[in-house]
């Protein structure tokens, strides 16, 4: 069983120099001590905060930078682009009228990463 993802979760990207923290607005009406989230949840700097620097040379702002300094991989300020959702999501929970958001879900970044939930926000409450 997977645990059930909420506002206050610890998120990660491969390309990103830090970690972030996802936030979940009330709107899916169901708390786990904290909003918890579904898949849609997946909007660029209102749910999916920056992950520090950016190293994907996938990104545009990276991509001139570098070469800008002769070729050397130079980080830039990340700003995530998410315009798919989770995926896939609980398979029998629903929150919303969409699939729950659980800990072993992803999240596509345009810029090449993988997001994944490093820590779900609670510990009590589990999904399948």
């Amino acid at each position: 069983m997977s645990m059930l993802v909420c506002s206050g979760a610890m998120l990660k990207c491969p390309f990103g120099s830090a970690p972030s923290t996802l936030s979940v607005l009330p709107a899916n009406l169901v708390q786990s001590g904290a909003p918890s989230a579904n898949i849609m949840d997946h909007v660029p700097m209102l749910n999916i905060p920056p992950f520090g620097m950016c190293n994907s040379l996938a990104n545009p702002m990276v991509a001139a930078a570098t070469a800008a300094a002769m070729g050397a991989l130079t980080p830039m300020p990340c700003i995530p682009v998410t315009s798919a959702p989770w995926a896939p999501g609980s398979t029998t929970v629903q929150l919303a009228n969409m699939p729950a958001l659980n800990d072993s879900t992803t999240l596509p970044c345009n810029w090449g990463g993988v997001i994944q939930v490093s820590m779900a926000g609670q510990t009590t409450v589990t999904v399948a």
